[in-house]
C-alpha cells in the first residue's frame, strides 16, 4: 500500500509542475511563432496609447471623469481652437494685403444690436406724426424755449449717507438743481408744493440697505411720470483717475440710441433736465447712453489735443438705469394710467427684442 501510495502524490505533485512548464512553453512556442498573442498585446498597448496621446480627443472631454485630467485637456483643445483661429485670421490677412483694392469686404460680426428684432414703433426724424407729437407733448413749452428746467431733488424717508451723498453729486450735475430733506410728506402733498414754487422736475431717490436702488422722475406740472431701477452707483471717490470737481458751467448733453417712441419719449424727458444753451467753455457733458434697454450715465470733461485727437476725463457720478414704467400725468400709484409697464417674463423672453 506505502508503495502505490508514494507515485499517487508524486504524480500528483509532477502534474502540478507540468500544468505549470506547459504554460511557459506555450507563452514560449507563441512567441517564437509569426503573429504571436504577446505581440498582439504589445500592438494593443500602443494603440491605446496613441489614441491617448491623439489631440483633439476623438471622445467628449465631459466624459473624462477624472477633474484634473479633464480641465487639461480641456485647456489643451481651447489652446489650439484659438492657435487655429490665429492662423485662419493671418491667413486671411495676407490673401487681403495680396488682393489689395480687389479684396473682398470684412464680414460683419454678429451682435445681440445687429440682429435686433423690428420694432414697428422706431421713430423716423422726418415723419410729419412724430414733428406733430413733439409740438404738443408736454415738453414743448421747454423745447420751445418758454421755459427753463426747476430740479428739485429728493429722497425716501430716513436716508442713508451714501444715498444723500449721491443726490449731492446729481444736484452739482444738473444746473439748478436743489437738494430738499423728505420730512416723511407723501408725493402727493410735495408735488403742488413744487408746482406752486415753479419746479419743472420732481426727482425721488429710493434705497434699499443703505444702497440708491430705484429713481422716481416726474415732470411738472402734467406729468409723465419714469420709474426707474438704478444699479451700479458709483460716485466720485470711488472712481479711479477722476478729474477734479465739475464747474457751475451748463453741460452739453449727448442721447444715444433712443430710436422708437418709447425710447423718444424718455430721451426728451432726459433732455429737459438740462438748459438748452450749453457754455462751452467749461467742457463738460452729460451722456445718456442706450444699450440693450439699459441707460448708462457718464459726465466727462473733454479737452481737444490737436485737430484729430480728443481727451475726456470722467467725473462722476455714474450709475445704469433700466425703465420699469411710464405713468401719464403725475405720480399716483393707486389711480394712476400707465402708458408703459415693464413685464419681465413677457417682454424678456426674446434676448434680441428691445423697447427703447
Amino acid at each position: 500500500m506505502d508503495i502505490t501510495e508514494v507515485p499517487v502524490s508524486q504524480d500528483n505533485k509532477g502534474k502540478k509542475k507540468k500544468n505549470k512548464k506547459p504554460k511557459k512553453k506555450i507563452v514560449k512556442e507563441e512567441g517564437n511563432g509569426e503573429g504571436s498573442g504577446v505581440e498582439k498585446k504589445e500592438v494593443e498597448k500602443m494603440e491605446k496609447s496613441e489614441a491617448a496621446a491623439a489631440f483633439p480627443p476623438t471622445f467628449s472631454v465631459s466624459e473624462i471623469k477624472n477633474k484634473q485630467r479633464r480641465h487639461l485637456m480641456f485647456m489643451k483643445l481651447k489652446q489650439e481652437k484659438r492657435m487655429q483661429k490665429m492662423q485662419l485670421k493671418k491667413k486671411k490677412k495676407k490673401e487681403r494685403e495680396a488682393l489689395g483694392d480687389k479684396a473682398p469686404p470684412k464680414e460683419v460680426p454678429k451682435t445681440i444690436e445687429n440682429q435686433r428684432v423690428y420694432d414697428e414703433t422706431t421713430v423716423d426724424p422726418e415723419d410729419e406724426e412724430v414733428t406733430f407729437d413733439e409740438g404738443t407733448d408736454e415738453f414743448s413749452a421747454y423745447f420751445n424755449g418758454l421755459t427753463n428746467p426747476k430740479v428739485l431733488i429728493t429722497t425716501s424717508d430716513r436716508p442713508r449717507g451714501r444715498t444723500v451723498r449721491f443726490c449731492e453729486q446729481l444736484a452739482t450735475v444738473i444746473p439748478n438743481a436743489h437738494v430738499y430733506y423728505r420730512r416723511g410728506l407723501a408725493l402727493k402733498r410735495v408735488i403742488p408744493q413744487c408746482v406752486s414754487r415753479n419746479f419743472t422736475y420732481l426727482m425721488v431717490i429710493n434705497e434699499d440697505r443703505k444702497v440708491p436702488n430705484g429713481m422716481v422722475l416726474c415732470h411738472l406740472p402734467d406729468g409723465p411720470t419714469a420709474h426707474f431701477k438704478i444699479s451700479s452707483v458709483r460716485l466720485r471717490k470711488e472712481i479711479k483717475r477722476r478729474g477734479k470737481d465739475p464747474t457751475e458751467h451748463c453741460p452739453e448733453v449727448i442721447l444715444n440710441n433712443f430710436t422708437t417712441r418709447l425710447g423718444h419719449s424718455v430721451g426728451r424727458l432726459f433732455a429737459a433736465l438740462f438748459p438748452q444753451d450749453p457754455q462751452f467753455v467749461g467742457r463738460q457733458v452729460a451722456t445718456f447712453h442706450n444699450q440693450r434697454d439699459f441707460i448708462f450715465f457718464r459726465f466727462h470733461r473733454y479737452i481737444f489735443k490737436n485737430e484729430k485727437k480728443v481727451g475726456i476725463q470722467e467725473l462722476g457720478p455714474r450709475f445704469t438705469l433700466k425703465l420699469r414704467s411710464l405713468q401719464k400725468g403725475t405720480f399716483d400709484s393707486k389711480f394712476g394710467e400707465y402708458e408703459w409697464v415693464l413685464k419681465r417674463h413677457e417682454m424678456d423672453a426674446c434676448r434680441r427684442k428691445f423697447h427703447l
